[in-house]
């Protein structure tokens, strides 16, 4: 098989996701600086935001997942050249997972103040939480209806119009936050943290009109449900249903360091929440290439193109070690200059400096782990995937953290947890695809 993954292929599908990528995290990103400029309250109200967003993620994380299980089955089968077989298995995928958003809403929405208790949340904070909460929740469905058609273009190999979308609903984002959370006087009142929450869900809604407009007029895949289940949907949902109790476990290491985070006091929560959103933006930037070994493993495992898929492995490598790597140095770079983007509270920049450099030391381990769970889950390894995360964070994640705070070293402790895992996520994927697929070519 003569298949094209020169540096220009690649980065023709790794350029737009990476934007694309870079949109999810920019929305928190832009709640988070915002909101650490306002008036009244700036640390209480940074602190709700990082509370509320990291159980957000959660459930993005968690239903989200449909977008890889969705690429992979349908990029599977484009290598396979059996593409008309996959066209009614999208529109069924997408009401699976919006009635379950739908569902979520409804039984989360009446117990925010118990939620964010169990966040350690309290009195002012605990107060902002619930009131961002309870406006932001419903934009969940419309990302999750988001993210199953971002599955389907990457399928189709298509990472453009995700790029589109994901760019509109940033820019969109950045605009209403400006005027709702400050307002324009005389026309709009400022609506500080609420603010924030309505310019995010007007975002959210904005992308899904976009995404389903392009999906019905840019491409061949109808949304009629059928009368009968797609052959593919057992697998689908088993798929998704090892990526949601996967998920289950990396949100376990997202709640235990926000819980702990919170614990120590609202300076400490704030800075938390400056460099997990920076942590975040870093691994959603490496998501382009990761997104370009989602989609061509799965098209590679179909035509049962090893070769190609060990030089695919190889040069994706490379690039995210690339990629990790001038990420760090540009933090390193404006290390002084990136906190106070978020605040001028000397107290939050102290701590945030103070651990700052940990998170820049792990974006090209970052890089390496998500390139190759890319990787793996383009090729439906979701159950490896399951069982390595949940190792990961019972016997490395928690423990380190635990120990860590024993020797009272708070935020130091939770991003030496962070690397650890992070390690201990990536490095069983390097090995177990090399043991796998080098003895399947000759001449490598």
């Amino acid at each position: 098989m003569n298949t094209n993954i020169s540096f220009q292929k690649i980065n023709k599908l790794a350029i737009p996701a990476l934007i694309a990528g870079i949109a999810e995290p920019l929305l928190s990103i832009t709640d988070t600086a915002i909101i650490g400029h306002i008036s009244e309250n700036a640390t209480e109200n940074l602190a709700a935001v990082g509370i509320v967003g990291a159980f957000i993620s959660m459930l993005i994380w968690v239903f989200g997942q449909i977008r890889s299980a969705i690429s992979s089955i349908i990029s599977q089968y484009i290598g396979a050249n059996k593409r008309d077989e996959v066209q009614t298995l999208p529109a069924q995928a997408i009401t699976i997972i919006v009635l379950g958003s739908v569902f979520i809403l409804a039984i989360s929405y009446p117990f925010a103040k118990q939620i964010f208790q169990f966040y350690n949340a309290s009195g002012q904070v605990l107060a902002y939480c619930i009131s961002y909460f309870k406006i932001r929740i419903f934009g969940f469905p419309f990302s999750l209806f988001v993210f199953a058609v971002f599955g389907i273009f990457r399928g189709l190999q298509n990472t453009y119009y995700p790029m589109i979308i994901a760019i509109i609903g940033a820019l969109l984002n950045i605009v209403l936050d400006f005027i709702f959370v400050y307002g324009i006087e005389g026309y709009i009142p400022a609506m500080n943290i609420k603010g924030a929450a309505y310019a995010s869900v007007i975002a959210q809604i904005t992308m899904a009109i976009i995404a389903l407009f392009l999906l019905l007029k840019k491409t061949t895949i109808s949304l009629k449900i059928g009368m009968s289940l797609h052959k593919e949907v057992p697998r689908l949902l088993g798929m998704i249903g090892n990526l949601f109790i996967r998920t289950i476990a990396l949100n376990t290491a997202l709640y235990f360091a926000t819980s702990y985070a919170t614990g120590y006091g609202k300076e400490y929560i704030a800075a938390y929440t400056i460099g997990i959103n920076i942590w975040l933006l870093g691994a959603f930037m490496i998501d382009g290439y990761s997104s370009a070994g989602n989609i061509l493993s799965g098209k590679f495992l179909g035509a049962k193109d090893y070769k190609s898929l060990v030089v695919l492995s190889r040069k994706l490598f490379k690039y995210g070690l690339a990629t990790g790597s001038i990420i760090s140095v540009l933090g390193f770079i404006f290390y002084n200059f990136i906190g106070q983007i978020f605040t001028k509270d000397l107290a939050v920049l102290a701590q945030f400096q103070h651990v700052f450099w940990i998170v820049l030391l792990t974006q090209p381990i970052c890089a390496i782990t998500f390139i190759f769970d890319g990787i793996f889950k383009g090729m439906g390894e979701m159950k490896y995937l399951r069982n390595l995360l949940i190792l990961s964070t019972g016997l490395v994640f928690i423990p380190t953290l635990l120990i860590c705070d024993y020797y009272n070293l708070k935020l130091t402790a939770i991003w030496f947890a962070f690397t650890l895992w992070i390690i201990a996520r990536g490095l069983p994927l390097v090995l177990k695809f090399r043991s796998t697929f080098l003895p399947l070519i000759k001449h490598y």
